[in-house]
């Protein structure tokens, strides 16, 4: 149970520095990564939807026995995101840079796998 803390405490920390940024540089990504983000609402709603998680992970890891089932939806989520970003970089749509942030992801999805496998479903009595 104290892996799962520390991993979701880590996780949702490195998510809230890596997330709350977004809502301040809009305009820096079309400039520095164009071209410049036509959708903003999907640009907000995605920062706002990844901030929210990250809070998640915190009550996660405040009692992982308790809230073990959210881990599936936390290592999904990590998971997804991971895997997406391969197969981007693999057909060159994306920079080894991105890349290299998204393998994050993928370690943290691991990393969720092994600490729901070694929660215990229920306390012990």
């Amino acid at each position: 149970m104290k892996f799962a803390k520390i991993v979701f405490w880590i996780a949702g920390g490195w998510g809230v520095l890596m997330f709350t940024p977004l809502y301040f540089i809009f305009n820096l990504i079309g400039r520095q990564d164009p071209p410049p983000i036509t959708h903003p609402g999907f640009y907000y709603g995605f920062a706002g939807m990844a901030l929210a998680w990250q809070f998640a992970f915190f009550v996660i890891a405040t009692d992982p026995v308790r809230f073990r089932p959210m881990m599936i939806p936390s290592l999904v989520g990590k998971l997804a995101w991971g895997l997406a970003l391969v197969i981007l970089y693999l057909q060159t749509r994306i920079s080894p840079s991105d890349m290299a942030l998204g393998a994050i992801d993928l370690v943290f999805g691991l990393l969720f796998v092994f600490a729901f496998l070694k929660t215990p479903a229920h306390r012990a009595a």
